[in-house]
């Protein structure tokens, strides 16, 4: 006897020889006598005469009433390719290989069905720890990289220090920097030019010349050549680069180290500093 109740639940579509859940499974779709549509929630079914003996193009509308349908999926014992295409583009799912009645069929999804729910949480479970702990396998390495890269800096940060608070005295600055703005801003630029590195090492030298009372316009000029003016690198640019590039790059960078020197003091000029 053929049920129609509440849709809403889970519409599973099984191809059938009979109207029955007893009826045995159809081994094809589209040669299957019925098409049983159950509501898996509900229990309640649907027997339909499949459309197989309508001439040329059967196999098309058994797929469009499965659609018309609005079934979730469709277990038989084999679908064709094309059919198969069709359905699973309107978001039909397609078991095949099935045998046995439609009760046995429908019991055995449920089951399959029922497994798979209770492993997702599992599943997701133990991705989100591999993704959790690849991501954090990934920073760690990063931040050792950075580490690596900075204790090469942090080592001669500390030793620029010590240096220069044991070789270089007041009297030994003021030969270079005496108070004219022009001169000290000169070599200030020429000696970052000569002495390029990294520009953490700028600060610091910088600090240090400032408390062995070298002018503002002096250490600013020094900090700016240091970090844009490279006379050591000069071989090894002009080679990739070319020559000319390297010159005017230079030199521009030199004077441009003056012309912030310039700007910086009368900045600070201006708020009193």
């Amino acid at each position: 006897m053929s049920k129609s109740g509440r849709a809403g639940g889970l519409k599973i579509a099984v191809s059938a020889e009979g109207p029955e859940l007893d009826a045995k499974a159809g081994e094809r779709l589209g040669l299957a006598k019925y098409l049983l549509v159950v509501d898996l929630e509900s229990k309640d079914f649907e027997a339909l005469r499949n459309p197989r003996d309508s001439g040329k193009g059967a196999g098309l509308q058994v797929v469009a009433l499965l659609i018309a349908k609005k079934c979730n999926a469709v277990l038989t014992g084999w679908c064709s390719p094309t059919a198969e295409r069709y359905l699973s583009s309107h978001g039909v799912t397609v078991v095949t290989g099935m045998s046995g009645t439609v009760k046995e069929i429908l019991a055995k999804f449920e089951r399959e069905n029922l497994k798979a729910k209770e492993r997702m949480p599992d599943d997701l479970e133990s991705l989100a720890w591999k993704m959790d702990r690849r991501a954090a396998m990934r920073a760690l390495q990063s931040a050792s990289h950075q580490i690596k890269n900075l204790l090469p800096v942090m080592i001669s940060v500390i030793f620029l220090a010590g240096l220069f608070k044991a070789f270089l005295s007041e009297k030994f600055l003021t030969f270079f920097f005496f108070g004219s703005m022009w001169r000290d801003s000169i070599w200030g630029a020429f000696i970052g030019s000569v002495f390029a590195g990294n520009p953490i090492n700028s600060y610091i030298i910088g600090r240090q010349l400032l408390e062995l009372g070298v002018s503002l316009v002096a250490v600013t000029a020094f900090i700016c050549s240091w970090v844009t003016v490279g006379l050591v690198q000069f071989p090894a640019e002009s080679a990739a680069l070319g020559w000319k590039f390297a010159v005017v790059r230079n030199l521009s960078c030199f004077g441009l180290s003056m012309a912030i020197s310039f700007v910086m003091m009368f900045i600070l000029g201006l708020f009193g500093m």
